[in-house]
């Protein structure tokens, strides 16, 4: 973990500056707007020219600002700077026109970062493949618990520019970052920062797995107090890989968290307490409890792991111990994130939709067994036989569904062929209810019927809440049928 100069992060001064925003949607209008106001001549460029986008074009045209519909891939004459929507690839020819015309690129996250005032909140950024946004939400409720005035924002839907050029004063942001939005944000500096985990996706926007742990070790450039990484984990390169490779300011130190017994500088675990080696005196010695296993809603392990960084993150800000037990406690998940619906004869039933990868659904199958397996959808080009053979043991049966359903089944008749498997060849709307079904056929009293998909959801749901709800919804009717 080196120290360096810091990146400069000096005012912009938009004033009369020509600045193209690449994409409306949630973040271009709100940033043409902002560019707008701070007096920049702006012009929007986007792919589509559907009617959502028309109407967007029509009122960001009535407040003078140009928008060009259905050509995001020429560069607008005269462009000094371009501000785009963190979802645009870097390959797109509006990029390479660019670098060629020597045309700085920044993300909405940099954009908000350049405009924080003198005395501008700190930020406690968090990135990771999963976890991120209960980890910010944990870390948020820590922060309330010590009373101080927070926001969880960024990538988990609350607008970056909004928190920063808003009327409420905070005294520290807790911020999830994405790898699109780390990949465009240069300059950006936070307080502390966490890499949950690393596992392949989004290969297809960054190119590879090298490229996509890159984008997401920038979060730690330029750390001032803490870089949080995972002890446990064996991807390579690891979290730690990228503290190792960080530019950080002096002082700086690298603490990990770990599902085990902490040891200097780390989180841990320990006959069900979590405690704290890193932010105590005389840490080869001494540790701090920070609250019980019991205090983290649902204590599955992986949850577990994302209470430890929010912990780490919030002591590297100097919060007390008992601020992390009393926001562990107060903490309620989001939906459709390992949430435990309904026992019916004896059976739990969880939906866990928001597994929308290879790697969420691995952390959710290893929380529980037996389980019956309800899994499958649109796989991204993932593949199966790891998570298959690391989880074959803990399986009773399976029940797929989806688009890519064989590409499961064929994992687990190569790992697990003792598995009894259900293929439900439909993608009707009752098809989660007929797996519902078919997974209490074959769950036993004290099992679990896990829904953890491993896939997205877009080839029969509108999205992982939608499917998480239709499971929900046809669980309370087998209980219902019961009563």
């Amino acid at each position: 973990m080196g120290s360096g100069q810091v990146i400069s992060s000096e005012p912009f001064d938009f004033q009369g500056k020509h600045v193209t925003v690449a994409g409306l949607g949630v973040s271009g209008v709100p940033a043409a707007k902002v560019l707008h106001g701070l007096g920049a001549t702006v012009t929007v460029v986007n792919d589509g020219a559907d009617e959502r986008a028309r109407a967007q074009a029509a009122e960001l045209e009535a407040l003078g600002i140009t928008v060009r519909l259905g050509d995001g891939d020429t560069l607008p004459e005269g462009t000094e700077l371009i501000v785009t929507a963190p979802g645009w690839k870097p390959d797109k020819p509006l990029f390479a026109a660019a670098e060629q015309a020597g045309v700085p690129v920044w993300g909405d996250v940099e954009l908000a970062w350049r405009l924080r005032g003198p005395d501008a909140a700190p930020w406690l950024a968090v990135t990771g493949t999963n976890g991120k946004t209960t980890t910010v939400q944990m870390l948020a409720s820590i922060l309330k618990a010590a009373g101080l005035r927070t926001a969880a924002v960024g990538n988990i839907g609350v607008s970056l520019l909004d928190a920063v050029l808003g009327e409420e004063q905070y005294d520290v942001l807790a911020v999830e970052l994405s790898s699109y939005q780390l990949h465009w944000a240069p300059s950006l500096r936070a307080h502390s920062a966490a890499v949950l985990n690393l596992a392949p996706d989004h290969l297809d926007w960054h190119g590879s797995m090298e490229a996509y742990a890159a984008d997401k070790g920038r979060i730690y450039e330029g750390n001032r107090v803490a870089c949080v990484y995972n002890v446990d984990a064996t991807d390579k390169p690891s979290t730690e890989d990228l503290v190792r490779a960080a530019d950080v300011e002096e002082g700086c130190r690298a603490v990990g968290f770990t599902l085990g017994a902490p040891g200097p500088s780390q989180l841990g675990v320990v006959e069900g307490i979590l405690v704290d080696r890193a932010f105590v005196e005389n840490r080869q010695k001494n540790a701090q409890e920070l609250a019980e296993v019991a205090d983290v809603n649902p204590p599955a392990p992986h949850n577990i792991a994302n209470a430890l960084a929010a912990a780490a993150l919030a002591r590297a800000y100097g919060v007390p111990a008992r601020a992390v037990r009393d926001g562990l406690r107060a903490f309620t998940p989001d939906a459709h994130r390992i949430a435990h619906v309904a026992d019916v004869d004896g059976v739990a039933y969880v939906d866990d939709s928001k597994a929308t990868n290879t790697h969420a659904a691995e952390a959710s199958l290893a929380a529980y067994e037996p389980i019956v397996w309800i899994a499958g959808g649109l796989a991204k080009g993932a593949t199966f036989d790891e998570l298959v053979a690391k989880s074959a043991k803990r399986l009773r049966g399976a029940v797929l569904i989806g688009a890519d359903r064989a590409l499961i089944r064929e994992a687990l008749a190569r790992h697990a062929p003792q598995v009894p498997v259900v293929d439900l060849d439909r993608n009707d709307t009752g098809a989660m209810r007929a797996a519902v079904r078919e997974a209490r056929k074959l769950a036993q009293a004290g099992d679990t019927v896990l829904l953890a998909p491993a896939c997205a959801s877009m080839d029969m749901f509108a999205n992982y809440n939608k499917r998480g709800d239709a499971f929900a919804d046809a669980v309370r009717e087998l209980g219902s049928a019961d009563g």
